[in-house]
C-alpha cells in the first residue's frame, strides 16, 4: 500500500505539478487513511477497499473532533487516490465514487480595516536590517496580495521595480503578474540596497528575495513569527493569519471600487466564486457602518 501511495504522490507532484504544501497535506492524509485500513478494518490490499470502509474512516474521524473543513479535505485526497489507482489499473474499481463531502459553513475572512493596516505596516523598525525586511516584506503583501508561500519563494528576478510588477507562482505552478505600488516598490528597494546585503550569507548564495537570519530563504513558520510578533507590537487585537493582508487587499480593493475580475486576476484564483467571498465581507461591513451611523438603524 505504501509503494502505492508513493507513486501517486510522485504523481501530484510531478505531473500535476502541485504546491509543495499540497503535496504534504495529501501524503498526511493518506497516510493516517491507510494507517486506519490496516490496523482497524484489517484491509491487506486496496482492491479489497469498499464504500464502507472509507464511511467507517470518515465516522472516526468525526468521532475525533475533526471539523467539517478537515474531513472533507481527507475525502478529497482518498478520491483523487482511488482515482489514480483506477486509472493505473492497480485496483478494479473505485469506492469513492458515492462518498458525499459533508457540507461546510463558508466562514468569512477575517480582514483588517484601513488603519490597523496603515498601523501593522509602520510598526517595523527600519533602523535595523531587520525591520527594513519586514517593512518590505509587509508591504508588498498588502500591495499585491499574494500569498506567504509565494512571497517566500520569490526569488530576486522576479520583482521588477522599474517596471511596476511581480511575478509570481502560485497554485498548480501557474505563473502570475501582479501590479507593485509606489510605496511598496520603494520599501523593496530601500530593502535590496541597504539591508538584504547584511542578512545575506557568504557561505550559503541565495537567489531568495527575502533573507531569513542565517542568510537563506525565509520560511513560512518564519513570516509567521514575525507577523504575530509585529501584531502584538502594533496591539491589533484581532486573531492574523498569514492571509490576513491578503484578505486586506482583495477587501480593500472591491470597497474602492475595483471590478470582481481584476481582483480575481490579481489573487490567482482559478474560480471567480472564490473571489466572491469578498463582496460578502465588503457588503458585511457596510452593515456595519450602516448601523453605527444612521439615525434609525
Amino acid at each position: 500500500m505504501q509503494d502505492r501511495l508513493q507513486d501517486f504522490i510522485h504523481f501530484m507532484m510531478v505531473e500535476k505539478g502541485l504546491a509543495h504544501n499540497t503535496i504534504i497535506s495529501y501524503e498526511r492524509d493518506l497516510k493516517r487513511y491507510l494507517q486506519y485500513l490496516q490496523q482497524v478494518e484489517e484491509i491487506q490490499t486496496l482492491n479489497d477497499v469498499s464504500r464502507i470502509h472509507i464511511v467507517h474512516f470518515l465516522a472516526f474521524l468525526k468521532q475525533e473532533g475533526k471539523s467539517a473543513k478537515t474531513v472533507a479535505r481527507h475525502i478529497a485526497s482518498i478520491r483523487a487516490f482511488h482515482q489514480f489507482l483506477l486509472r493505473e489499473k492497480a485496483v478494479d474499481q473505485d469506492p469513492s465514487v458515492h462518498i458525499e463531502t459533508p457540507h461546510m459553513e463558508r466562514t468569512l475572512p477575517k480582514v483588517l480595516n484601513f488603519k490597523e493596516v496603515e498601523l501593522l505596516l509602520n510598526t517595523p523598525d527600519e533602523t535595523t536590517p531587520f525591520g527594513i525586511r519586514d517593512k518590505a516584506m509587509l508591504e508588498l503583501l498588502y500591495a499585491t496580495g499574494i500569498r506567504v508561500s509565494e512571497l517566500i519563494n520569490l526569488d530576486l528576478e522576479h520583482v521588477h521595480l522599474t517596471m511596476g510588477f511581480v511575478r509570481c507562482i502560485g497554485k498548480g505552478n501557474k505563473e502570475r503578474i501582479v501590479p507593485i505600488g509606489n510605496i511598496a516598490a520603494k520599501a523593496i528597494e530601500n530593502y535590496l540596497h541597504s539591508s538584504r546585503s547584511k542578512l545575506r550569507s557568504a557561505k550559503h548564495k541565495t537567489e531568495a528575495l527575502f533573507l531569513n537570519h542565517h542568510g537563506n530563504r525565509l520560511t513560512r513558520q518564519g513570516f509567521w513569527k514575525i507577523i504575530k510578533k509585529l501584531a502584538a507590537e502594533a496591539n491589533i487585537e484581532k486573531d492574523l493569519t498569514p492571509h490576513t493582508l491578503r484578505h486586506s487587499f482583495a477587501t480593500h480593493l472591491l470597497e474602492n471600487g475595483a471590478d470582481l475580475r481584476s481582483v480575481q486576476e490579481m489573487l490567482g484564483h482559478a474560480d471567480i466564486s472564490t473571489t466572491q467571498i469578498y463582496t460578502h465581507v465588503s457588503k458585511t461591513r457596510l452593515k456595519d457602518v450602516y448601523a453605527q451611523y444612521h439615525p434609525r438603524a
